[in-house]
Order: structure tokens, then C-alpha cells, then sequence
């Protein structure tokens, strides 16, 4: 099976300057889509997922430095690793987009193997942070599962103890608890046990939908 094309957005307004950038990037096996502006860009954003996103400063409608600070403010993008392409070499103009969290920059004219290169690090940096999100993810539930296993598992150990007085007392008055009452109540524990084992020894927890648009643990 042929492997996924990391994705790359252009933004650029100028014909000549995208229509290069695209093909560069397409003969480099990249998947591209490009938009004129920033407005153009945050729709395509709707059906396209880029890893990176190239965009020029100085645009219409909305230049690069606005659609970045859109873009890192939006938790559905601010992943995406964000490379400005402008004229300004100067110091200040470069730090006013990082303030605003522009990720690169490249002055033009553009080499076109340090924007390969470029591109390249901001795909491993997309892929560690998405990696490292699981990571969190996961352990987040893990320990979710563990505190919820632990706070069950108090309340069952005293329920356990009282069942054993019951049947130590009922062996006096066998007539006031039925067999059928104790089978019962021995298997809720035993359930009950072994959700508690699986919540607590969880260790590559999934999601799986409920009911409407609740989802719960798959422990099965």
C-alpha cells in the first residue's frame, strides 16, 4: 500500500511565485493545495489537513501574519507548523511573527533546497507533537481508569466484608436470606471485581462510541 503524501498548504497571492512553489512541492512528493489569501486558506482548511503551511506576508484580504495569528489561536490547527515567506530581513519584522507564532521564516528570493529542508523539519515537528498529544492522551485516561478502578474498589471491599457477616449471621436464621440472594449478590461482585482489574491494569486504552455523541472506554 502506497504511504500517505504529507500534506503542505501554499498561500500565496502571486500567480507566478505559487504556481513554482506547488510544482516543487509536488515533484518533491508532497500533496499540495493552494489558496490566494489567508480567508482562501482558512476555507480550505475546512477539507484539507496540511502538516505544514507556507504562506506569504504580504497578501490581500488577509496577509500571512493575520492568518497566522487565526491559525494558532484555532486548537484544531495550531499544530500545524507555520513558515512565513516575506521580502522583510529585518530583525524586527522576524520577531514580530514569532510573537504571534509563526514557526519559520524564508526570505525571498527562495533557495530551493533549504525550503525542501525547511519543510522536511516542520513535518518531523508536526509528527512528534501529534505523537507526544497521544502520549497524553492516553495517559490521561490511563489514569482516569486508575483513579476511577482505586475509588470503586474501596466501596467493593466493604461490601465484600459485609456479605461475610451476613452469611455468618444468616447461618442463625438461614430463612431470612435466601441461596438466590447470596448468588446474586457473590456474582454483581464478581463483576464487579473484574472491571475494577481491567481499569486499573489498562494499558493502550480506545474510545468507542456510546450513544448520540457519547463515546466510553473499550475495556472488553
Amino acid at each position: 500500500m502506497e504511504n500517505e503524501k504529507d500534506k503542505v498548504l501554499i498561500v500565496e497571492d502571486e500567480k507566478d511565485t505559487r504556481f513554482i512553489l506547488e510544482k516543487l512541492l509536488s515533484k518533491n512528493n508532497y500533496e499540495v493545495k493552494t489558496s490566494i489569501n489567508g480567508v482562501d486558506a482558512l476555507e480550505a482548511l475546512n477539507t484539507f489537513q496540511p502538516k505544514v503551511i507556507l504562506a506569504d506576508w504580504t497578501m490581500p484580504v488577509m496577509d500571512g501574519i493575520e492568518l497566522c495569528n487565526t491559525i494558532k489561536q484555532n486548537s484544531n490547527y495550531k499544530t500545524i507548523y507555520y513558515i512565513i515567506l516575506t521580502a522583510r530581513a529585518s530583525l524586527k519584522d522576524r520577531i514580530a511573527g514569532l510573537d504571534i507564532g509563526a514557526d519559520d521564516f524564508l526570505v525571498k528570493p527562495i533557495e530551493n533546497q533549504e525550503l525542501l529542508a525547511r519543510i522536511r523539519s516542520g513535518v518531523r515537528i508536526f509528527n512528534l507533537q501529534t505523537e507526544l498529544k497521544s502520549i497524553e492522551h492516553n495517559k490521561a485516561i490511563i489514569e482516569m481508569a486508575c483513579t476511577l478502578g482505586h475509588k470503586i474498589n474501596n466501596p467493593l471491599s466493604s461490601l465484600v466484608m459485609s456479605l461475610k457477616n451476613i452469611e455468618e449471621e444468616s447461618k442463625n436464621n438461614p430463612k431470612e436470606i435466601g441461596k438466590d440472594d447470596f448468588f446474586i449478590v457473590n456474582e454483581s461482585i464478581a463483576r464487579i471485581k473484574s472491571f475494577v482489574n481491567e481499569l486499573i491494569n489498562l494499558e493502550n486504552p480506545t474510545v468507542i462510541n456510546y450513544s448520540n455523541d457519547n463515546k466510553m472506554l473499550d475495556i472488553n
